[in-house]
């Protein structure tokens, strides 16, 4: 015969746990009578075939139909007598605060940064988090299950995801700009995150006591990291990459002055100045530096032009109508510019 639980009671003061089921497996056995006796700071729920019969606050109770009133449906249904005992399992729960929780960014957030940079900053978040459980019969039924012990670290992950999913859509909706900018409205950021994840707190039966925001710094951006996240299309990748070939070409000019940094791809240049202005350097180092001394010195920019296969040239070529049709270079520049490397192409 299955043992009868006339007296439950769980005496820990769950600094760790949420919630913890008695017994922690299988199904307990009750009866009219038995009694469950709850702590200051717990809450307990009656659970039958997955469904809750009754919520008990501190104190101790005696389980009857007065205080489990669907008990009485059951014994009119022949289910068990009035002292047969039934199947049923009680879930302690803490509610009590649990405050200074840690959570952070597992994956970038993508601010826009039009006319900086690839358009697009990546970022990284931190801060802490307090939560309550406020009603025990809804976070026994979306939680927990048939679980013996649910402790913080069960739900971490998940209220975390809430967390940084909504930066991610407050950001976009606000749409900063820049990262100064979005520093600057740091307070309106952190009280706008915290109204929306309350909500999302809420329908899983708990509250959101306290919400801060430690830290939002930039990540490495990189046009490789954007495209996998979907942000740049293949045409504007393959742009950023022609730009690429153009800093490779300066820096084996040894007195060009177009080193990596000189690009400014993080330094706010829009992409088609940028490759305007680096294209027509290329083209015209030579002659400008031959002007002070008479004559282009050893390894000009001309020169690196001229280690340029087909295959970059008509890169760069297409990247230039792309620019054009997009109106970031006038029609002027365009036709400079293309006449210039097209008369390379055909020396090739």
């Amino acid at each position: 015969m299955p043992k009868v639980f006339d007296v439950v009671e769980y005496p820990n003061e769950m600094k760790n746990e949420l919630v913890h089921r008695l017994p922690e497996v299988g199904a307990g056995h009750f009866k009219l009578g038995s009694q469950v006796i709850v702590r200051e700071g717990q809450n307990a729920v009656l659970f039958r075939d997955g469904k809750s019969l009754a919520v008990f606050g501190p104190g101790r109770h005696t389980i009857s139909t007065a205080n489990v009133p669907v008990l009485t449906d059951l014994i009119a249904k022949g289910l068990f007598g009035g002292t047969s005992p039934f199947p049923a399992e009680v879930y302690f729960v803490s509610m009590r605060e649990f405050p200074q929780i840690g959570w952070g960014t597992q994956s970038p957030i993508a601010m826009q940064t039009p006319g900086q940079g690839f358009g697009w900053l990546l970022l990284g978040a931190r801060g802490t988090f307090g939560l309550q459980v406020k009603d025990a019969e809804t976070f026994v039924t979306r939680f927990v299950g048939a679980n013996g012990i649910f402790r913080m670290s069960d739900i971490k992950d998940r209220l975390n995801f809430v967390i940084t999913q909504a930066l991610t859509d407050l950001i976009s909706e606000v749409n900063p700009g820049s990262l100064m900018k979005l520093q600057s409205l740091f307070d309106e950021i952190q009280a706008g995150v915290r109204a929306k994840v309350q909500d999302a707190f809420n329908t899983l039966g708990m509250e959101l006591k306290s919400l801060t925001i430690g830290a939002i710094t930039p990540l490495e951006t990189s046009a490789e990291k954007l495209r996998d996240m979907g942000l740049l299309t293949p045409q504007v990748y393959a742009q950023l990459q022609a730009a690429d070939a153009l800093r490779e070409a300066a820096s084996q000019t040894g007195g060009g002055g177009l080193t990596g940094a000189g690009l400014g791809l993080g330094a706010g240049a829009g992409m088609g100045a940028m490759m305007a202005q680096l294209m027509g350097q290329i083209m015209g180092g030579g002659a400008q530096q031959g002007g002070a001394g008479g004559a282009a010195p050893a390894g000009g920019a001309a020169e690196a032009a001229g280690e340029m296969d087909k295959a970059k040239i008509q890169k760069l070529l297409d990247a230039l109508d792309e620019r054009f049709a997009m109106g970031e270079i006038s029609e002027e520049t365009y036709k400079e510019l293309r006449a210039k490397w097209e008369a390379r192409l055909k020396e090739e």
